[in-house]
């Protein structure tokens, strides 16, 4: 800052952190991430969505998507499966190329039967096109799957599972935590 400007640092800094502020206004500048996902665009999150729901499909229990399969992996993503971050960059990315190349629609718009056979595809790691670079289809899709599963029968503490529904389904209790005494003996 050049001297004699009569512009303490102090206030260079506020105007500084006021303009960038700013700017996340302006369209084209913010970022194209809703509030609610941590990792996820909302694109992605629809996706997500839907395949949830037909590796757990709901019925008069709740099915994958409902039962918070979106909300754990954005927020596994955003901490512990951190690692997995390009894979899901890739993966969500090829999956959305092939399927309109194989259908030219999206995954979202195809009807469950066609679904069910993209998805089988994927499982086998027959599916070539896409530009599968960094994970196969089948790696991916497995990958997906067991994050799924995970949120669909894990603890809502990390992010799936609200209410423990899929506990309920069960019929088993609660897992006690280490150090917490529900039972008020």
């Amino acid at each position: 800052m050049p001297e004699g400007s009569g512009l303490s640092r102090r206030d260079f800094i506020k105007l500084a952190a006021l303009g960038t502020g700013a700017l996340s206004f302006l369209p084209g500048c913010a970022p194209s991430r809703s509030r609610e996902w941590i990792f996820l665009s909302d694109t992605d999150a629809a996706l997500l969505g839907v395949v949830a729901d037909r590796i757990i499909p709901p019925d008069s229990w709740p099915g994958g998507k409902e039962n918070g399969a979106v909300r754990f992996i954005d927020t596994q993503l955003a901490g512990p499966y951190r690692r997995f971050r390009s894979d899901y960059r890739s993966g969500l990315d090829a999956m959305t190329a092939a399927c309109s190349g194989k259908y030219g629609r999206k995954f979202e718009s195809l009807a469950p039967q066609e679904q069910d056979s993209f998805l089988r595809a994927m499982e086998s790691g027959a599916l070539r096109e896409g530009g599968w670079t960094g994970v196969s289809s089948g790696k991916f899709f497995a990958m997906l799957r067991d994050h799924v599963m995970q949120a669909y029968y894990g603890s809502p503490r990390h992010g799936g599972n609200p209410g423990y529904a899929s506990y309920k389904m069960l019929g088993i209790d609660y897992p006690p935590l280490i150090g917490q005494n529900r039972y008020r003996l």
